[in-house]
């Protein structure tokens, strides 16, 4: 229970920080949906099949091109990304994570979310989607085989940038949401 406790403290302080869900300059917006769009390209290369399934069934992504996570008993992750409905971006994304536990090191990836309907897509602008994404990431490697499914209407992958990390822990991560139309 004070581990849990300690976790959620964590978790409150790491929302208080202030991060921006959106790059503040025209430019750096560009740029995040450049390297949204490279991501992308780089799933689509790497695992043609998951592309097209995920691509083709989902009403909307949110793709974080680079996400940095590092920890030292006390962890925590940060993230931009752009959600798509279809293929037209609609806003800016953010993931916040911190974690407590046996952890060690650094790494960044990647992540893509897919929403299989409305519903999923509603719930995440909302910041009602949390640790399930977590739980349900799917590394995709080269030679990963592994199967692939939307879990109450989300579909999680991740891809290895660079970086090593070893980690048991528990904690929390939320996303937040804002429109393209708030900071365009």
């Amino acid at each position: 229970m004070r581990t849990l406790l300690l976790t959620l403290v964590l978790f409150t302080a790491l929302g208080s920080v202030g991060c921006a869900t959106a790059p503040d300059t025209k430019q750096e917006r560009t740029d995040l949906n450049t390297a949204a769009k490279s991501t992308l390209n780089k799933f689509k290369q790497n695992k043609p099949g998951y592309y097209k399934i995920y691509n083709d069934s989902a009403v909307g992504k949110a793709v974080f091109p680079s996400i940095g996570k590092g920890g030292y008993f006390l962890g925590g992750a940060y993230g931009q990304g752009i959600v798509y409905e279809g293929n037209t971006l609609v806003g800016y994304c953010k993931i916040e994570q911190a974690t407590i536990g046996f952890q060690l090191g650094g790494q960044a990836y990647s992540q893509i979310i897919f929403f299989q309907n409305k519903e999923a897509l509603q719930s995440f602008k909302r910041g009602e989607i949390a640790g399930a994404a977590q739980a349900s990431a799917v590394a995709i490697k080269a030679d990963a085989s592994a199967q692939a499914d939307y879990e109450n209407g989300v579909a999680v992958f991740s891809m290895d940038s660079a970086g090593l990390m070893y980690e048991a822990s528990i904690g929390g991560q939320k996303f937040s949401y804002l429109p393209k139309d708030a900071v365009d």
